[in-house]
């Protein structure tokens, strides 16, 4: 009977072993491996591994973007070191009374009033040598200065030309530009006369031209003679004129009948106050000085002013200069003191003596150029 009983359970036990093998050959359910876990342990281990490999990325891409910053910063600076500051300029005090030796100045008409007004607060002020001054034309001074080689300083009512550079390098000289003011040239008419108060340039053109009388421009005008006072040649103010009204060509004008010529504004603006049908054109410090006998014209509507000569509104404004040369400069102090102290003080004088001050940007630029020929 035990032996019965214990077959049995062996057997039992072997059914069980044999079912079980059977089931997991066949594919049944069984206890879930866990697979799922490492799988979940491998993915922050990629994310790591993403970050460990993303982040040199970063701080190359961030070192290349500060490097590139650097590399524009440094040519921004090498940039604003190679041009001069002209805003901070500033030039060394002349005490007139220390300066000695004499100088020479020559050209424009239209700068003379401005050059002699500096002249004379240049001696008031201590200085003991003498300054000539001698008005005849931008022209003629640029030939003195760049052709004879015999003056100092060339004023002038227009930028020196190529060919004047020329000249001036071809006697050893470097012509160096100051800016000094601005001036609206006048067209000037009699206070008698009591018909034009304005006139465009197309008729300023006629009038100074092809126009035999006033009723020739404008019906409404006397058929009277026009009587024409002008600049010469030389001048700078008949130069700018001309190139403004008759887009460079002079024929027309020197063609025109009944034409003064003279280099001495003085002239022309006795021969308009003599007549109600002459007009002309110079500085305007000419016409200034002259306003109680005199009238001046508006062009396009617009009146020379301070205010139109700086924006540009007014048809004849133009710039007014002077030149000189480091090496002049070198060998004649007195001339670096005087355009020194002609620079610092003339914006006090420009309005007085019938011109319009350069702007400060313009002057400081003027001065940068004064303090490189100082050097």
């Amino acid at each position: 009977m035990k032996y019965k009983t214990k077959s049995r359970h062996i057997f039992i036990l072997m059914s069980l072993l044999l079912i079980t093998s059977l089931v997991a050959a066949c594919g049944g359910p069984a206890t879930p491996a866990p697979q799922a876990e490492p799988a979940k342990m491998e993915e922050p281990a990629q994310t790591e591994e993403s970050t460990q490999t993303e982040e040199p990325a970063r701080v190359e891409e961030s070192a290349q973007t500060e490097e590139a910053t650097t590399e524009e910063t440094t040519e921004t600076a090498s940039a604003t070191d190679s041009t001069p500051d002209s805003g901070s300029v500033e030039l060394p005090e002349v005490d007139p009374l220390a300066v000695t030796g004499d100088i020479i100045s020559a050209g424009s008409s239209t700068v003379f009033p401005l050059s002699e007004r500096m002249a004379e607060r240049f001696q008031d002020e201590g200085y003991g040598g003498n300054i000539t001054i001698d008005s005849i034309g931008s022209g003629a001074g640029f030939e003195r200065f760049c052709v004879a080689g015999e003056s100092d300083i060339s004023n002038a009512s227009r930028p020196i030309k190529d060919s004047e550079v020329e000249s001036c390098q071809s006697i050893g000289r470097e012509p160096v530009e100051f800016r000094v003011g601005t001036d609206a040239l006048a067209i000037a008419v009699s206070q008698e006369n009591d018909f034009v108060e304005s006139v465009t340039l197309e008729e300023l053109a006629m009038i100074f031209s092809t126009a035999e009388t006033w009723a020739d421009v404008n019906p409404d005008w006397p058929a009277e003679p026009i009587q024409r006072f002008i600049p010469g040649t030389d001048s700078g103010t008949f130069d700018y004129f001309v190139e403004e009204v008759f887009d460079k060509d002079e024929e027309p004008i020197l063609s025109a009948g009944n034409l003064q010529l003279s280099e001495d504004d003085n002239v022309l603006v006795r021969g308009i106050q003599g007549s109600p049908y002459a007009i002309g054109f110079f500085g305007y410090a000419y016409y200034n000085e002259n306003q109680d006998t005199l009238t001046v014209l508006s062009i396009e509507g617009v009146a020379p002013t301070g205010e139109s000569a700086e924006d540009g509104s007014y048809p004849l404004a133009r710039p007014l200069f002077i030149y000189s040369t480091a090496g002049i400069i070198a060998e004649k102090p007195q001339v670096g003191a005087f355009i020194n102290f002609y620079l610092t003080y003339v914006n006090e004088e420009v309005i007085d003596v019938g011109y319009f001050p350069a702007s400060e940007d313009t002057l400081s630029v003027a001065e940068a150029s004064l303090l490189a020929a100082l050097k």
